[in-house]
């Protein structure tokens, strides 16, 4: 029986919008490793972006939302959105230092929080959301953006792309497989992607 609108969330929810977080900083991991250095830079035309400055992008949003997550406005006054889309970062290293400084800020404001939060009030651009609300916006934002990165990933690297997930032509034979082992507890969160 699923709880009324006025009813607090199970207890499962943190738990399960961690792992959906972490598959998807995994997803952008696994396909920036593909990457050769100069095609994170690479954008398909002036208005497009490049993985770098959809990284750029992320972590800005990052630690503008999840700092003092439950005391001040997602929307800080120091964050400056239109900069995050000129593109300053110049090496792997920087922008991985920037992808991991961003969802460094996002775990730890996840696992400050306690279920009796998840009702709370907080506020982005100054319109009230519950904490659940803000976690389900970014768990909505977030992939948006990874799969952008693994969109253009997928260009850059052509044939030499891994799959992230099941590869063409092995639906059949990924389920087959699947199939023919017992039901198992895990969630799909608990694998790789693609397993």
């Amino acid at each position: 029986m699923s709880p009324s609108p006025n009813e607090a969330p199970t207890t499962g929810y943190l738990s399960s919008a961690r792992k959906q977080f972490a598959y998807y900083k995994l997803l952008g991991e696994q396909t920036m490793s593909q990457v050769p250095d100069e095609a994170l830079f690479w954008q398909a035309s002036a208005e497009s972006n490049s993985i770098a400055t959809i990284v750029k992008h992320l972590w800005g949003n990052m630690l503008s939302r999840w700092t003092e997550f439950l005391t001040t406005d997602g929307e800080k006054e120091w964050r400056n959105r239109d900069a995050e889309f000129e593109n300053d970062i110049h090496t792997r290293t920087d922008l991985m230092a920037r992808w991991n400084e961003g969802w460094a800020c996002l775990c730890q404001a996840l696992d400050s929080l306690q279920d009796d939060d998840l009702q709370r009030e907080i506020f982005i651009r100054n319109m009230g959301h519950s904490v659940l609300e803000a976690i389900n916006r970014q768990l909505a934002h977030y992939p948006y953006h990874v799969g952008q990165i693994v969109f253009i990933g997928k260009m850059v690297c052509g044939e030499n792309w891994n799959s992230l997930s099941i590869p063409k032509g092995r639906s059949s034979a990924y389920n087959a497989e699947k199939f023919a082992q017992p039901k198992r507890t895990e969630h799909f969160t608990d694998e790789l992607p693609g397993r």
